[in-house]
């Protein structure tokens, strides 16, 4: 029977046995440079894009891909060839890019050449899929931000344990809730693993800075089919009181592209119930990939 495959520093092997070496820098100090994307009907979104970001988030920590960006495309669309026809009919696929800078004993040599592998799934689904309807519950922590003098917002790796306790911290508060992380000043920068946007039509959509959160692929999205459906989008400093008294809340992340939110730090965001401009951007995501988002992960979300 077929099985996916994956590709680990130069080798396709079966997916079920890609591991990684106990003394790899990744491991031990978290220090993995990834990149999380997505296929609709088989073709990866917006790879060009990741990839930018990827090469960017290499230089700042000074590791070499030990595949030429040309090579890794070629490796991508392989993978995908082999991996998309074994999942069910409709579905697709995640797919991910890391890179490790190798082992700790290579670790600061310099013009080192990193550990590259590339693996997929089938989109989690099931994570998601009700928030279409339901909304996503947000909480603001405790836990802040890094500040940027411990890493540029650009940089997008695998060292992420402040949203652990973030999360950690808002779901002692309500199971189903995300956190919200703010920085040092008080505010708001993103939620864990996605970007956020607030609305209110007084003011369109409003997102914090962009040189001051991750340079997300679907948030950039976001703003482009907003400007297209002639819905404003301004950049600002945002407090969590903006943010409790907007209309709607969006997050941003690669594999469900849009989630409303229904409820900050307890209380209902507006009426409590996706709104009109979540369905209005949603919509037109799925015009332009050629996938209905929301029917998809309802489909294949585990019962």
């Amino acid at each position: 029977m077929a099985q996916p495959i994956a590709y680990w520093e130069g080798t396709w092997i079966p997916r079920s046995e890609l591991t990684i070496p106990l003394n790899d820098a990744g491991f031990q100090l978290g220090t993995t440079v990834a990149e999380q994307c997505r296929t609709f009907n088989g073709k990866v979104f917006r790879l060009d894009q990741h990839l930018d970001r990827l090469w960017r988030s290499l230089e700042i920590v000074d590791v070499q891909s030990s595949e030429s960006r040309e090579s890794l495309v070629d490796v991508i669309h392989q993978i995908i060839e082999h991996n998309y026809p074994l999942l069910p009919a409709g579905a697709d696929l995640g797919l991910t890019i890391f890179i490790t800078p190798g082992s700790m004993d290579q670790l600061y040599h310099p013009h080192k050449t990193g550990r590259l592998a590339v693996h997929t799934q089938m989109v989690a689904f099931d994570a998601f899929a009700s928030l279409y309807e339901e909304g996503q519950s947000l909480f603001v922590p405790k836990t802040r931000q890094t500040p940027v003098e411990c890493w540029p917002r650009e940089l997008k790796v695998r060292s992420r344990v402040h949203y652990y306790l973030a999360d950690l911290e808002a779901k002692k508060q309500d199971p189903a809730a995300r956190a919200v992380l703010l920085d040092q000043d008080g505010y708001v920068m993103e939620a864990t693993t996605a970007n956020i946007a607030k609305y209110h039509p007084d003011t369109g959509l409003e997102l914090p800075p962009a040189d001051l959160v991750l340079p997300g692929i679907s948030i950039a999205t976001l703003e482009k089919l907003a400007d297209e459906l002639a819905i404003p989008v301004t950049h600002r400093q945002l407090t969590p009181e903006d943010f409790a008294t907007a209309d709607e809340v969006l997050l941003t992340s690669t594999s469900p592209c849009i989630v409303p939110c229904n409820q900050w730090n307890g209380k209902p965001i507006s009426v409590g119930k996706p709104g009109p401009i979540f369905k209005r951007l949603i919509s037109a995501w799925e015009e332009m990939v050629g996938v209905d988002i929301r029917k998809q992960a309802e489909r294949f979300a585990k019962k």
